[in-house]
């Protein structure tokens, strides 16, 4: 019984950090509300009128969420600068807020300093917000010059509140974090194994489904690999365990993704496309059969729930004689002789599930340290050798040179900052022709659309967004109004719930966000006894204005065009690729050792930043079908690309420790086609009128040749090449889309 319900908490402990990653959504809602139900407490028993108590929650909010340093120390500092700042800025409002065009002039310069703060790094963001949203604060309650000491007070409760909050009752240390992050990990590992068990056994009328589930299970193992990447530096206590864990992530995440589509390809009647993984809606390639033959179909669905099982109680501190078993069985199937009798693709298959308990096993020593090795088979400690050898040839990298700094209107923060300057002064003549009394909800929008953009395209999905969740956060709001009435601390409560709401589902979609923001509203209007149907409706036009007024003045006043934007980042994404194909295939040549692991690390941002300002181009409303389609599919093929690419670094490194994996000196004029349609796309891209053609040609096996004697390909492995193969035909597709010309196949 008691197994059974440690079973059921361990199942739901998986659950849970799958569905939130590092815990981080669940740690920004408990300590938002715990600060501001800890502010109303205090506030309530000093008998603070409503007013203040509305002030008192609003900068408990404020406080926390502003504050995105990783390290307590930085956190620290930057709260205690933040409340001289939010002293002032309320003070400054009370004084303001009668006399309209003083008041509406230096809420412009605060707006054109708070978003031109950016450029000073965390630190300036946090201040920057904080002297905004508490300046709206003194608009929002009225503030004036005889509330101000109770308002002043009621803002040293809040951030006392939050950094009780913070670093006391749910403190998030960068150590924690990344523990929290690395059982992620795992859980959607296992939560990527599962789906693919369902692919072996899916008939052929529900492949398409089970096909999204593993595209959507490796996309949230990348996802939460990206995570791990960017806390890694401030969660390890030097750098060579960092490099360990990074190096250990990445074997996790290669040998899972290659693991599916081997799988896909031994359910199909032909080889499946890497890009199959990685295109949202692709259909699944033609079934061989209803399923695979009786005997090796029940041999591989027993392994892959083994595999299953295997990643479950890596992290559970499990090391009995029956995971013991399972893990040398595994690992068997990456010795040729311990291969069942099957097609080559089935036998692949198991060659990818023993990688992939090699790449477990591997992970499990990284984060949890040596293990009992009295139970290794032959096969398992083989691996562990490997293992160890290659922690050993695991060194600090270099210094990463950093980029070209723009200056004056280039630089990105200075030209948002004078963006969203003009929106806001468009913001406000339009609001007060609305309202004279509300016409900061259009500032408010105006801002908040600006935040975390970087051209029209992305503002003007925000601002639709925004809009939407705001028309049925009123709709909400008139409803929770109406059932609460006066009941003061019922509504408060209600607040409570609709902020952790708020800030549990703020990463994950901004109009749910908005809407829960929308409907708090409409509770905070009942409580300052202004509610009403008309100021609800004031609301919905507000906003609609203020979005309005943010794409206006992100079009007309230094625009970045969504496609120059994304010309730029694509430019990057190509350049960081051409540089790990480079330095890869330089090493698997016998060149130097290169910071391979940084290099594919860079290149994944920077295609997460690519994917992210494509947002606009695939929206559903944008009407533009051709090209929303074409932008989907180049951002799959770049995934594809980088998957290959981060194959190849990950086989690099081992040459020192892999006597399997030796040198090649033809790979590096073999893969000098690959590398130069790589430039000459990103050269097309950045110039239309540039006349280069992508070339095409016989595939890289030809390339390097044979020697009499010798194996099929000397001395390169076999994955080596088909990784090489893979990528330099997702090259030459990447340039169709794009409008590279191809040139014809010579001779």
């Amino acid at each position: 019984m008691r197994a059974a319900g440690r079973s059921v908490r361990a199942r739901l402990r998986d659950r849970i950090a799958a569905s939130d990653p590092g815990l981080l959504r669940l740690t920004a809602g408990l300590r938002t509300v715990g600060a501001i139900a800890l502010t109303l407490a205090v506030l309530s028993l000093l008998r603070a009128d409503v007013h203040v108590l509305v002030a008192g929650a609003m900068a408990a909010m404020v406080a926390t969420f502003a504050i995105r340093e990783k390290q307590p120390a930085a956190q620290a500092v930057t709260l205690a600068l933040g409340l001289p700042v939010a002293l002032a800025s309320v003070s400054l409002g009370a004084v303001l807020n009668a006399r309209l065009f003083v008041g509406d002039v230096f809420f412009v310069v605060l707006i054109f300093c708070a978003v031109y703060g950016r450029r000073f790094g965390d630190r300036g963001t946090a201040l920057g917000l904080i002297g905004f949203q508490i300046y709206f604060l003194s608009l929002f309650v009225g503030a004036t010059a005889s509330t101000l000491p109770a308002l002043c007070g009621a803002l040293a409760v809040a951030f006392c509140s939050s950094a009780l909050m913070r670093f006391a009752v749910v403190p998030a240390t960068p150590t924690g974090v990344l523990l929290r992050l690395r059982l992620a990990f795992r859980a959607r590992l296992a939560q990527l194994v599962a789906a693919q068990v369902e692919l072996l056994d899916a008939p052929a009328d529900e492949m398409d489904k089970a096909l999204e589930a593993v595209r959507e299970g490796t996309a949230r193992l990348h996802e939460t690999a990206m995570m791990i990447q960017g806390r890694l530096e401030e969660g390890t206590p030097d750098e060579s365990a960092a490099r360990l864990v990074q190096r250990r992530i990445a074997d996790a995440e290669i040998a899972a993704e290659r693991l599916g589509l081997l799988l896909l390809t031994a359910r199909t009647a032909e080889r499946a496309d890497t890009l199959t993984l990685h295109l949202p809606g692709a259909p699944a390639p033609s079934v061989a059969g209803p399923e695979l033959p009786d005997e090796a179909g029940a041999t591989l669905r027993r392994d892959l729930q083994a595999l299953h099982a295997l990643v479950l109680r890596a992290g559970s501190g499990d090391t009995g004689t029956g995971l013991a078993h399972v893990r040398n069985r595994l690992l068997g199937y990456r010795d040729e002789e311990n291969l069942p009798p099957a097609s080559a693709a089935v036998q692949d298959v198991f060659r990818g599930i023993g990688e992939s308990a090699r790449a477990v096993l591997g992970l499990r020593i990284a984060l949890d340290g040596p293990q009992d090795e009295s139970d290794d088979s032959p096969a398992t400690a083989r691996s562990r050798e490997e293992l160890d050898a290659e922690d050993a040839a695991i060194d600090g990298g270099g210094e990463e040179a950093s980029p070209e700094e723009q200056t004056g209107l280039r630089r990105p923060t200075t030209r948002a900052a004078v963006q969203v300057a003009v929106g806001s002064s468009l913001a406000i003549v339009g609001g007060e022709l609305l309202s004279t009394q509300r016409w900061y909800w259009a500032v408010l929008t105006c801002w908040i659309v600006f935040l975390n953009t970087a051209s029209t395209g992305e503002i003007l999905v925000k601002g639709y967004r925004r809009l939407l969740g705001t028309v049925f956060g009123v709709v909400a709001g008139i409803v929770l109004a109406g059932l609460v009435g006066r009941h003061t601390w019922t509504a408060f409560a209600l607040v409570l719930v609709l902020i952790f709401a708020m800030f549990y589902t703020a990463p994950l979609s901004y109009t749910l966000m908005s809407f829960f923001v929308t409907a708090m509203l409409g509770l905070l209007y009942t409580l300052l006894h202004t509610y009403s149907l008309d100021v609800l409706v004031l609301r919905i036009e507000e906003t609609a204005l203020g979005a309005a007024c943010g794409v206006v003045a992100a079009a007309l006043v230094l625009p970045v065009q969504t496609d120059r934007r994304t010309n730029e980042l694509l430019g990057t994404v190509l350049e960081r690729l051409a540089e790990v194909t480079e330095a890869a295939v330089g090493q698997l040549s016998g060149g130097p050792a290169d910071e391979l692991l940084d290099k594919a690390r860079d290149l994944d941002q920077a295609l997460a930043d690519l994917r992210a300002a494509t947002q606009p181009l695939i929206h559903p409303v944008t009407p533009l079908r051709t090209r929303r389609h074409t932008a989907r599919y180049v951002v799959a093929l770049l995934e594809t690309c980088a998957y290959h690419a981060r194959t190849l670094a990950a086989t690099a490194e081992l040459l020192p420790t892999h006597p399997s994996i030796a040198a090649d000196p033809r790979l590096r004029g073999a893969a000098g086609r690959t590398v130069r349609n790589i430039g000459v796309i990103a050269a097309r891209v950045a110039d239309d009128h540039t006349g280069a053609q992508v070339e095409t040609g016989p595939s890289i096996a030809s390339l390097l040749g044979s020697d009499a004697g010798t194996p099929r390909y000397g001395r390169i492995t076999d994955r080596v090449l088909r990784h090489l193969e893979r990528l330099d035909e997702a090259v030459v597709g990447l340039a169709r889309p794009l409008g590279v010309p191809v040139a014809a196949p010579k001779g």
